[in-house]
């Protein structure tokens, strides 16, 4: 891509008036980095650029306050050093002068980030593998700066159908708006799988899609430098041509920009679009509706230099009993009694067993007390996202739970075998209710309630 150079800084139109007065505005957005998101840039945010462009933003990356400040997340995210071995720990332990020698090398032009460490997570379910990139502290710390002078910019224009890694949104907003298009009638959906996405991203039209916006060439080059700094995997040295890698501190907004005119797309044709990074579905009220809304989807990604994983890309009737869809986590599907329902999908139950079978072996050397305390805190958060879901879930799970429990109790007694029979008197759900453990039926019914 082209170098872009600087230019005059962008000013707030002649004649513009405030949007409110500077207390409702900093209310609009909270979530900015302060240290550059002044009053005055706020002001020329809500009313326009002249041309529509950003000049003149390197100086706001560099800024220490802003450094310092995307530090700050970095930390509280944790994770890993990067293919310099050195820890969030070990940067901290230096952190002035790390902070003042990265703003330095950013404001000299001098800085270039290094390769990103390669490794790979298991897909839950699967036996396959999803590869992560896991840059060095330093540069996640320049990346979330960089994210902190960017992400402004960019979310103003993100349409509503754009649910993740968006600041104030969630999964569980994305999984409302699906509900609540199937409960209006919308029984057509398309559930689409783009292959690979993040990591078959075109740099060139990421880019220029970035550059429609912004027009400080130094900005310009360090996205550049960071998409094409490659990763190190077994000590080797791979260049990445396309995509944003997973891991990056800055890949999910670059992302999510990427996409933004598919949004638009969908929502100017009257499509419902309901979208979280590259998990995506459109619920349509008519077959005729949705295979127009698959026929612009399967065009617009293929014209972008994309694609739609061909096996997991389907239209779904959700009126017919038994059809249903996965989403975030989720199962959505219209059951044989003629009703719309929602549970886990066998993956996310899958992954939740396997951490439950590691705490609840029968020779774990563990108290029942800490057992059950530790399993608590996996199953608190757990409900917490699917809460929604159809109540005999729970009553399944609490089951198998105790069960594991009760084959724990068994071995103490020296007894062989799983919990049966007898055990379901000897030590009733009330007796470990008392132990501590927390139920997720009575959790479920609890929330129910209160609702």
């Amino acid at each position: 891509m082209a170098t872009h150079t600087d230019a005059t800084p962008a000013t707030v139109p002649a004649g513009a008036k405030q949007a409110g007065d500077t207390e409702a505005r900093r209310e609009r957005w909270t979530w900015v980095e302060p240290s550059v998101w002044t009053d005055p840039m706020l002001a020329a945010l809500e009313n326009g650029v002249r041309g529509g462009k950003w000049f003149s933003l390197i100086d706001k990356v560099y800024r220490q306050e802003n450094l310092h400040s995307a530090f700050k997340k970095v930390k509280r995210n944790g994770g890993a050093g990067g293919v310099d071995h050195v820890t969030v720990d070990r940067f901290e332990h230096d952190l002035d002068r790390e902070l003042t020698k990265l703003s330095a090398d950013l404001k000299a032009g001098s800085y270039e980030p290094q390769a990103a460490r390669r490794v790979y997570i298991e897909k839950p379910g699967t036996t396959e593998q999803r590869p992560l990139g896991i840059p060095t502290v330093r540069d996640r710390v320049c990346e979330g700066a960089l994210r902190h002078v960017l992400e402004p910019i960019f979310e103003r224009e993100f349409a509503e159908s754009s649910h993740g890694f968006r600041p104030q949104r969630s999964a569980k907003d994305a999984l409302r708006a699906v509900d609540h298009a199937l409960k209006a009638g919308k029984g057509y959906v398309v559930d689409a799988d783009i292959k690979r996405y993040f990591d078959t991203i075109p740099h060139e039209r990421l880019l220029a899609r970035i550059a429609e916006r912004i027009a400080d060439g130094r900005v310009m080059g360090l996205l550049q430098q960071m998409l094409q700094r490659g990763v190190l995997e077994n000590r080797v040295w791979v260049g990445t041509e396309t995509g944003t890698p997973q891991g990056g501190v800055i890949s999910p907004l670059l992302a999510n920009v990427y996409l933004n005119p598919l949004d638009h797309l969908m929502q100017q044709a009257g499509h419902t679009l309901v979208r979280y990074a590259d998990d995506l579905v459109i619920l349509c009220a008519t077959p005729t509706e949705a295979e127009a809304a698959y026929g612009a989807l399967k065009a617009w990604v293929a014209a972008q230099g994309i694609s739609l994983h061909p096996e997991k890309t389907r239209i779904v009737n959700m009126n017919e009993a038994g059809a249903g869809f996965d989403f975030l986590g989720y199962h959505f599907e219209h059951t044989r009694q003629g009703r719309l329902a929602r549970w886990p999908r066998r993956k996310s139950m899958a992954k939740l067993k396997e951490r439950l079978r590691a705490l609840t072996l029968r020779a774990n050397g563990q108290s029942l007390a800490v057992t059950i305390m530790r399993i608590n805190r996996i199953t608190r958060g757990w409900f917490g996202y699917f809460k929604h879901s159809n109540r005999c879930t729970f009553e399944a799970l609490d089951g198998w739970i105790r069960g594991r429990l009760r084959a724990i109790l068994r071995k103490r007694a020296h007894l062989k075998g799983r919990g049966r029979g007898r055990d379901h008197q000897r030590w009733t759900n009330a007796f470990f209710a008392e132990q501590g453990y927390f139920s997720l039926d009575d959790a479920y019914v609890q929330a129910r309630q209160s609702a």
